[in-house]
């Protein structure tokens, strides 16, 4: 049991690492967004620098799954159900957020380049309502776990703050400067991590004892 204690202690020393990697890679990637028109498609796609960003930012949209997962255990206790239900809600609303920017990002400029035409004609209904779910998925489940974590009062109430407001933000978190709000309450829960020990209820999970033997 020490070994597998030390194993998930050691895992979740790396949350803080993780979440700061995970703000400081979104904020910077939409901060070099920001000032392209996201609407001239032809143009962002000439850009070198959009798209460097744009890889960029979907790599850091690889990470929240796995921060989520470690920031979810580090209160997990204390979140209760909410929690379960948030982190859930979270991963799958950032799994469907991270297959538009992918898109985005390598099938995009191909269509640019190739079909141009497509880009003056109206999605399908199915196109639309894909793209609607994973933001309001997204939006939701980041909302709802920054919500979580405010109840659950482990991370400060401020940072829990921020989560809210990202998640809020993160309707539009494709399009910039939307998601720099979820990537500044990353980078201050992963500094906040960095110098807190870890609570005693996530790294050494109690565990009944056994009932006295009968004399």
């Amino acid at each position: 049991m020490r070994t597998q204690d030390s194993t998930r202690d050691a895992l979740l020393a790396k949350a803080g690492p993780l979440a700061l990697a995970t703000g400081a890679l979104i904020t910077a990637a939409q901060l070099v967004m920001w000032p392209f028109d996201t609407d001239d498609h032809v143009a962002t796609t000439q850009s070198v620098i959009f798209q460097l960003a744009g890889a960029a930012y979907f790599l850091a949209f690889c990470l929240p799954m796995l921060t989520l997962v470690l920031a979810y255990t580090w209160q997990a206790r204390e979140t209760g159900r909410l929690g379960v239900a948030a982190v859930t809600l979270a991963v799958i609303g950032t799994m469907a957020l991270a297959g538009d920017l992918w898109f985005e990002s390598f099938a995009v400029p191909w269509l640019a380049d190739e079909v141009p035409v497509a880009f003056d004609t109206e999605p399908s209904v199915l196109l639309g309502l894909g793209a609607i779910s994973s933001y309001l998925l997204f939006a939701g489940g980041w909302t709802l776990f920054g919500l979580a974590s405010l109840r659950a009062g482990v991370f400060p109430r401020a940072i829990s703050a921020m989560i809210v407001v990202g998640g809020v933000c993160g309707f539009s978190a494709l399009l910039a400067p939307f998601g720099i709000p979820l990537g500044l309450a990353m980078t201050a829960l992963g500094v906040w991590m960095i110098r807190t020990r870890l609570p005693a209820a996530a790294s050494s999970p109690t565990h009944e004892q056994p009932p006295a033997p009968v004399t």
